[in-house]
């Protein structure tokens, strides 16, 4: 099977510093290129842009930002951290996602499987001796599974878009910030301070995020004993911690470990982020590569 996304050719391969356009692209560490604008002709990540997606991207997230509250998140860990969904291996998680669109992503509006393939062979060309960040790069999404009828087929809010912390104030950088207002922890004395139940360099470990895909899937992999490194698994918590990454938010509850796996986020973030372009894909090509890692890093049956 191949996959064609249309979008401007990324065309880079590892190594490569220089370009024929190079006033209009940006080189990354790596080799990687960054086009400049996404599916629908956009700069990435604009949220206010009159496009055909952005009322209902704006809807999502107004309906997140009243829900996701630090009790609601304390019971979706305590029910799916149980992992007695499904039993499944990671490929078969993968082709899960096949009719799976994300309705917050502003970029993108393909299905989610060519978006990891995407990202995992990006960070393949340019990292080629870190394979564990090639197969972060392949399951990074798979907590997206949660939309499929078999997981409880949660709504798009409960699932995908970008994480905060809750517990503590909601910072301003955090994407349509105006309507935490309407979140009973906006108002709760306990919960709406720079430190809220937490304290300074706690660690995000001991921090809960709103509830989604990037926590589900660090909760599968600690629960089925993945051999990944811990840049891993902080890759997959906290992609979508935009606020963090992306505006600096939120340090101040971070500690040395977090400060270490943040050079590797900001690392992965650049193929998560810019890697939803142009791109042919193999599939069939690629495959037993991936299968390789998956069975070097995981059981062939995972608990979901």
């Amino acid at each position: 099977m191949t996959i064609l996304i249309d979008q401007p050719e990324l065309g880079v391969e590892a190594g490569v510093n220089k370009l024929d356009n190079a006033d209009n692209e940006l080189v990354l560490d790596g080799g990687f290129v960054v086009p400049q604008t996404n599916s629908f002709g956009h700069t990435f990540r604009d949220y206010h842009v009159e496009s055909e997606r952005q009322q209902g991207v704006e809807n999502f997230y107004r309906t997140n930002h009243i829900n996701q509250t630090y009790d609601f998140v304390k019971r979706m860990r305590t029910e799916y951290g149980k992992l007695n969904k499904m039993e499944m291996g990671i490929w078969e998680c993968c082709e899960l996602l096949n009719d799976v669109i994300d309705e917050s992503d502003p970029d993108l509006d393909e299905p989610q499987i060519e978006h990891l393939l995407q990202t995992a062979e990006a960070i393949r060309k340019d990292y080629p001796n870190e394979d564990w960040m090639h197969l972060t790069g392949l399951i990074h999404d798979l907590g997206k599974v949660l939309l499929h009828p078999g997981f409880g087929e949660l709504p798009q809010w409960a699932v995908v878009g970008d994480t905060f912390p809750v517990g503590c104030a909601f910072d301003k950088s955090i994407v349509h910030h105006k309507y935490f207002e309407e979140n009973p922890d906006y108002h709760n004395s306990d919960y709406n301070t720079k430190y809220g139940v937490y304290s300074e360099g706690c660690g995000l470990n001991n921090v809960m995020m709103s509830w989604g895909h990037d926590d589900y899937m660090y909760l599968v992999s600690k629960g089925n004993n993945t051999t990944l490194p811990p840049a891993a698994l902080f890759i997959i918590r906290y992609h979508s911690f935009y606020a963090l990454h992306k505006s600096g938010a939120y340090r101040h509850l971070m500690n040395e470990e977090d400060t270490e796996n943040m050079k590797w986020l900001q690392i992965f973030n650049k193929y998560d982020l810019y890697s939803k372009s142009k791109v042919r894909i193999d599939v069939e090509k690629v495959k037993p590569y991936y299968l390789s890692l998956i069975e070097k890093y995981f059981p062939a049956k995972l608990r979901w």
